[in-house]
């Protein structure tokens, strides 16, 4: 996230007006999801789990979306 020049607060907006875009209910130790949400004018994609026992939410990456893997609307994969 550092390294990719977006902020925490970024990241805290992008989860607050996010939509999950793709799920991962079988990720160890604990269920991830791909969320797209948007920073300003920045589209962000979140990939977190959430460990509901520890009500625990943990951040695994944060980037903003390529446009030659993901399609227009950003929420799908493009067929290579």
């Amino acid at each position: 996230m550092h390294e990719r020049c977006i902020k925490e607060e970024d990241v805290e907006h992008a989860i607050a007006s996010g939509t999950v875009i793709e799920s991962y209910p079988d990720d160890t130790p604990y269920p991830s999801a791909l969320l797209l949400g948007h920073a300003g004018t920045k589209a962000v994609h979140v990939v977190y789990a959430d460990a509901a026992d520890e009500r625990l939410r943990i951040i695994i990456t944060v980037y903003e979306p390529d446009a030659a893997i993901w399609c227009d609307d950003l929420k799908t994969r493009r067929k290579i």
